[in-house]
């Protein structure tokens, strides 16, 4: 009896570790530097900078990373000041693409409902959907426009729909025009006669969470800011005492980099968890 026992409770523990043991090429698949590589993509296509190849991002991040360093440990002759210095230049171009991202998006959330009372108007006046969507290259939000006339080149040279508007999907990367131009790829292989009151529907829908989400994030705007510059503050103190030689000297000790690097270690948990505590959910792209 014990043995059955003992053969029951091994099978449990095997099935419990199961998902996290079993199997392990598709789990390092997909969260190798491939994932990675894509999402940089993403965000690059998100912020508008899609022409900028991932070697390029690479490229100017350790230059401003070696920046960085040199001008750390000229200001401040503590390495390992400057080498937290480095650490933060690699991740500032980083930083700048997903700021911009996050900006067009934010952005292009006020301007869809526009771009699609825009479609509704052409498709009752009698309009194509590809001429419709076209049309949109010289009538629409300033910041879709270029992705937009891309469409149009692509349609004039093919004639086929539904791979240009994947393309266009490409371009924009953005959740919002993946549900409306999915509505229209639908509408065009199916018919029907209900598009325009889907897409006002939508673009009702669209200005409501656009207004909610703005309310929101007006008001946890100040509290974000204080917990930034709390993180920050102490830091700057930091830099500016170790301008002085005793207190470079200090800091260049092992009790100094201890103290240095344990900070590091509680600024970085600390704004990680500030920043996901305060971010808004956003709406993945499903049809990406």
């Amino acid at each position: 009896m014990s043995i059955v026992l003992g053969l029951m409770l091994g099978a449990g523990l095997l099935l419990v570790v199961a998902p996290f043991l079993w199997p392990r090429p598709a789990i390092r698949a997909r969260s190798g530097p491939g994932r990675f590589q894509r999402t940089t993509r993403h965000r690059l296509a998100q912020a508008g900078l899609a022409a900028i190849p991932f070697g390029g991002v690479v490229l100017v991040s350790a230059i401003v990373a070696i920046a960085a360093i040199a001008l750390a440990f000229a200001l401040v002759p503590v390495p390992v000041i400057a080498l937290a210095a480095g650490v933060a230049g690699a991740a500032l171009p980083w930083v700048v693409v997903s700021v911009r991202a996050a900006s067009r998006r934010r952005a292009a959330k006020v301007l869809w409902p526009d771009a699609v009372d825009q479609l509704v108007s052409a498709v009752r006046s009698g309009l194509a959907l590809p001429d419709a969507v076209m049309a949109l290259a010289h009538s629409g939000p300033l910041l879709s426009r270029e992705a937009f006339a891309g469409f149009e080149a692509d349609f004039r040279a093919s004639g086929n729909f539904g791979v240009s508007v994947d393309a266009l999907k490409a371009r924009l990367a953005d959740p919002v025009a993946d549900r409306i131009l999915e509505t229209l790829r639908i509408s065009r292989e199916v018919g029907g006669t209900q598009l325009t009151t889907v897409l006002r529907n939508l673009s009702s829908a669209l200005r409501q969470e656009a207004a909610i989400r703005s309310e929101v994030e007006a008001r946890q705007s100040w509290t974000v800011n204080a917990a930034r510059l709390g993180v920050a503050a102490p830091w700057v103190v930091l830099v500016l005492l170790a301008g002085r030689p005793e207190a470079a000297a200090a800091y260049n000790s092992s009790g100094g980099l201890i103290l240095i690097v344990s900070g590091l270690a509680v600024s970085a948990i600390a704004y990680r968890l500030m920043i996901g505590l305060g971010r808004l959910p956003e709406e993945r792209r499903w049809f990406g």
